[in-house]
């Protein structure tokens, strides 16, 4: 049966680096694949948060998810403008309510979003702000919610927490693999060399690890927070 699927990630490229395979697979499968980016990046890199000064690199940023999104299959991509690295600046209800907004525009049964206990603050906040805005009450069209790792961000993260150990797999085919790698060759700037975590020989790792754990070639992994059969 036919599914609407909803990826709510905090920067532009969290979104490939968590699902992009699974996303591909969706799409491939004959869903229908949106993405919700909330913060802008790029304005954490400046000592004070200035949207003028980079102005012109968010607009090329903003066209380089549009890409990447196209690459994975994805129907559609709405990229917003909360503060990057800085939500917590912003009133957890505001972001709430744009997420909310989201999910009434696209009605997702299938939920994806970042795992709670991680070094990145604006990941935290998403995790938290999708949950609320999923909560279970009557008539609420999301029935799965799934929380991804994040390279270089999830694995970070040793504050005597929740670490993230996945007990949900999603195994992918090579094409969907080399649509996930595509996607974040496109986001040239945000990558690393390796042996950086955020680096493409280090995602093509993780993913044969997440396959290995589950004697598959590729895989990614997740945790599952809700699902309603």
């Amino acid at each position: 049966m036919k599914q609407t699927v909803l990826t709510v990630a905090a920067h532009p490229d969290d979104e490939i680096l968590g699902c992009g395979g699974t996303m591909a697979r969706y799409s491939e499968e004959g869903n229908d694949v949106h993405i919700l980016i909330l913060a802008e990046g790029l304005t954490s890199r400046d000592l004070t948060r200035n949207r003028e000064n980079k102005a012109h690199e968010l607009t090329e940023l903003g066209k380089i998810a549009q890409m990447s999104s196209i690459k994975i299959g994805a129907k559609s991509i709405e990229l917003l403008d909360f503060p990057d690295n800085r939500m917590d600046s912003v009133d957890r209800l505001d972001i709430i309510k744009a997420i909310e907004r989201k999910i009434e525009d696209v009605k997702p049964e299938v939920v994806f979003t970042h795992f709670g206990n991680d070094l990145n603050i604006d990941h935290r906040i998403t995790q938290d702000a999708v949950i609320t805005a999923c909560r279970p009450y009557p008539g609420q069209v999301v029935k799965e919610i799934y929380f991804f790792e994040v390279p270089s961000s999830t694995e970070w993260q040793f504050d005597g927490g929740v670490r993230f150990s996945p007990n949900v797999y999603f195994s992918l085919t090579e094409d969907q693999m080399n649509k996930k790698i595509e996607s974040l060759s496109i986001y040239q700037s945000e990558m690393r060399s390796f042996p950086h975590a955020r680096s493409i020989a280090s995602v093509n790792a993780l993913a044969k690890w997440r396959g290995a754990n589950i004697g598959r070639n590729l895989a990614e992994g997740f945790v599952l927070g809700r699902k309603i059969d």
